[in-house]
Order: C-alpha cells, then structure tokens, then sequence
C-alpha cells in the first residue's frame, strides 16, 4: 500500500502569510510614456490572472519545501510489529501421538508445525525466525519477513533433527543469537517443549540472563499431559523473562495459545532513515521554473 506523505508538513504553514503578502503588497510598476496608448489592452483581467499565477506558483514553492515523498508500507521496513523467534522443541517425545484430534495420528511435532505455520502467516506486519533444538539447538531459519518461506521451512523440519534429548536451555540461547542485529523495538522468543531440561551445555537460568541482557520478552508453552513437561521451571523462565507461561494438554488447548500471543503487543521496527521512499519535489518545482519564466517573459512584453 503507497501513501502520499509530506516530510516537512509544517512548511504548509507559511502559504497564509504569503498569499496575503501577495494580495495586498503591491508592486511598484515604473512609468512608461508612450504616445500610443490605443495599442494596448486594458490591464486589469491580465493583472487578475497574474496574480492567481503567483499565486500558484508560491503553492507549488511551498509544495516543494514540505517535501512530498510516496511511502511504500507494504515494505517490511516501514511496517509496525515486533522480531519474534519461534524456538520448538524437536525431541524424541514430540513423535508422541494422541495431542490432535480424537482418532488423530498424527504426533505432537507435526501438529506443532501446522499451528506455528498459521501463526506465522497471521503475522504479516512482523519479522520471524525458527530455531529447533532437541540435544542441541540451530537456526532452522534466519529473522526474516518472508512468511512463505519460513512456513516452507516449518513443513521441512522434523522431529530429532537435533538429537533425542531436550536441551531448553540451547533453545532459548540460540533464540537470543537469531535476534543479535535485530533493530526492532521489541524482541520476541516463544519456546515450546514437551519435556524437561536434561541436555545441552548452557542452563536454562544462564539463558534467560542473555534474554533479559537483550531485552527480549520470553514466552513458554509446555505441551502435553500434565507432568510430563516442567511446569515450575517454565513458569519461571517466562516470569524472568518479562512474558508469559501457557499450558497445553491438547491441539485446541495450543492453538488457543498461539492466538492469544497473536494478540500480543506491536511496535513499529526501527529502520532509521531506510525507509522505502520516493521523492517528488521535482514535480513541484519543474512548473514553478515554467511560470517564473513565463510571466518575465509575459511582463517584458507588456511594458
């Protein structure tokens, strides 16, 4: 979506003044004799139209200092959203069935994948990237705005990819590494898991230090029945981390959770002065040249 915008908009504030000073300050025209006064027409509907080309051309002047320019906001730098990290669990127990649907095969990891791709789809204003972790932990995809491909890239991970094990804590770190050169006001990680923290070479309490460092609110959804999953220490990990916990036992339970966090707050990403933006002063300014030219040429040849 384009919108016309100006960067100087106060400048508008100068046509008043200058449109009276038009009006009401008369020029001083130098006599002329000439003997021959029938050669000439009558000046007052020329001296009318004179003015309301000045005038004009004061309007396109002060056009031109406030700057037009054509914003595209369909661009990913001049949207409003937050960085978000989907950082999911990819261990062993998330090949367990009975999550979905009554009769449902399919297991906690493929259901995992189908929610998390609606949800990235939802959120066209922000930028997002997947991190799987299970023994370890890797950027499955980079922070991009690309919806299309990372939902592509959610249908290509699978359960195990990074080991058996849960290592919470690599999950929550490498989601603080995918976030490092984010420049957006708000910072997102959301980890989901199924298990307890049993693997990995970094603590889920010296993770959530590196979180609350960058400023980044943590999110934390345990799947799966109660007891399987460490809910204390979830709890906990998104109380320091400035966000969330939510708990679900079933497929509606955690697509309920992921519209709730769709709900969650939005903040225009900061891109300094990259902006996608294109200026038409010029197009002010080119008719002001024309109408200063033509009323010299205009006036020389009256007097």
């Amino acid at each position: 979506m384009n919108s016309w915008v100006f960067i100087f908009p106060w400048m508008w504030l100068l046509l008043p003044p200058l449109l009276y000073c038009l009006y009401r300050c008369k020029t001083v025209a130098m006599p002329h004799y000439f003997p021959h006064l029938h050669f000439f027409t009558k000046p007052n509907k020329w001296r009318n139209f004179e003015w309301m080309l000045k005038g004009l051309a004061v309007i396109l002047m002060i056009g031109a200092l406030a700057t037009p320019v054509m914003v595209d906001f369909s661009d990913p730098r001049n949207r409003n959203g937050v960085d978000i990290v989907l950082s999911i669990d990819g261990s062993g127990s998330m090949n367990a069935s009975g999550f979905g649907k009554e009769g449902s095969r399919e297991s906690r990891f493929e259901i995992v994948q189908k929610i998390a791709s609606d949800f990235v789809m939802k959120r066209a204003q922000d930028n997002i990237a997947i991190v799987e972790f299970g023994d370890f932990a890797f950027i499955a995809s980079p922070i991009t705005y690309e919806k299309e491909v990372i939902a592509q890239m959610i249908g290509y991970l699978s359960y195990g990819m990074a080991g058996q094990n849960t290592a919470i804590g690599e999950g929550i770190a490498m989601g603080v590494r995918a976030l490092k050169d984010s420049k957006a006001a708000s910072k997102v990680i959301i980890l989901l898991t199924d298990g307890e923290h049993n693997s990995g070479s970094i603590s889920p309490k010296e993770a959530v230090l590196m979180v609350k460092k960058e400023k980044i609110r943590l999110y934390t959804i345990g799947i799966g029945p109660k007891g399987e999953f460490d809910n204390a220490l979830l709890e906990q990990l998104a109380r320091d981390g400035n966000g969330k916990f939510f708990a679900a036992t079933n497929q509606k339970e955690l697509q309920d959770v992921y519209d709730e966090i769709d709900t969650m707050e939005r903040s225009r990403i900061k891109s300094a002065h990259n902006i996608l933006e294109e200026h038409y002063f010029q197009w002010f300014l080119a008719p002001v040249l024309f109408l200063m030219i033509w009323l010299i040429w205009r006036r020389r040849g009256v007097l």
